[in-house]
């Protein structure tokens, strides 16, 4: 579980990114989190890296403080960056161990770990190529991989699907749905409408650094009076009056 409590962070003397921002993403569920450019997206979920520090208020992962401890909370976590950055001399294998390592792993506990996340994500015929000259779609798949290797129960990814084509995106929704059977807690952010409104159990809508709304698609809808998520995003961030359940 994340839990996220009366966030605040400033930049320099007027920004201020976060402003009080709350909001739960559960066990079990796919949670998505939808705002404008410059809501406090970003500025959220690298305050739950522990790559920025709060002003005040909590962020937690299953319990732990990314705050007081970021180190024991980014251990509960898997991150899905949105560039998907690789050290293309390293081969696919030798960047999910440096990663496994990065997280504690050593000796034959680390290379089982390698080989089942392989196993799991079906590449094992890219695991001892270089990743220079990788598509998209095999540049997401070590990236998914580094993430996972360490078995964390909660992942994070930030815009996952944006560069990817077709075939890659409709894999990486099918490891999504798999994970959040398996009971996993998953926090994205997207500004797909349609993505979100078919993966997401629950919404986190940000405006101006705090929440806007949150609720079901469906709930989403009906607070705003529309049939489709996109037109009720537009009108809920038009004003931070009301939150749904």
């Amino acid at each position: 579980m994340i839990k996220v409590e009366n966030l605040h962070k400033t930049f320099g003397k007027d920004v201020k990114a976060l402003n009080g921002l709350s909001f739960t993403a559960n066990d079990g569920e796919i949670t998505g989190i939808l705002g404008p450019n410059g809501a406090g997206k970003t500025t959220c979920l690298r305050t739950l890296y522990g790559l920025l520090k709060a002003d005040s208020g909590v962020a937690t992962i299953d319990g732990i403080s990314a705050v007081d401890n970021p180190i024991a909370a980014r251990a509960q976590l898997g991150i899905f960056p949105d560039k998907f950055g690789l050290y293309e001399r390293l081969t696919a294998y030798e960047q999910i161990d440096y990663f496994a390592s990065i997280h504690g792993l050593s000796g034959s506990h680390k290379k089982q770990a390698i080989e089942e996340v392989l196993a799991d994500l079906e590449m094992e015929d890219l695991a001892h190529r270089k990743t220079q000259g990788f598509s998209q779609g095999q540049r997401m798949k070590v990236t998914l991989a580094q993430a996972l290797v360490h078995k964390p129960k909660n992942f994070v990814l930030d815009e996952p699907t944006r560069g990817l084509d077709v075939m890659s995106t409709r894999i990486l929704r099918d490891y999504l749905a798999r994970f959040k059977a398996q009971g996993h807690c998953i926090l994205f952010s997207s500004h797909v409408m349609q993505e979100v409104a078919a993966l997401c159990d629950r919404v986190v809508i940000v405006a101006n650094g705090k929440l806007a709304a949150q609720g079901t698609p469906e709930e989403l809808c009906q607070l705003a009076g529309e049939s489709q998520l996109e037109e009720a995003f537009v009108k809920l961030i038009g004003s931070d009056e009301g939150v749904a359940a």
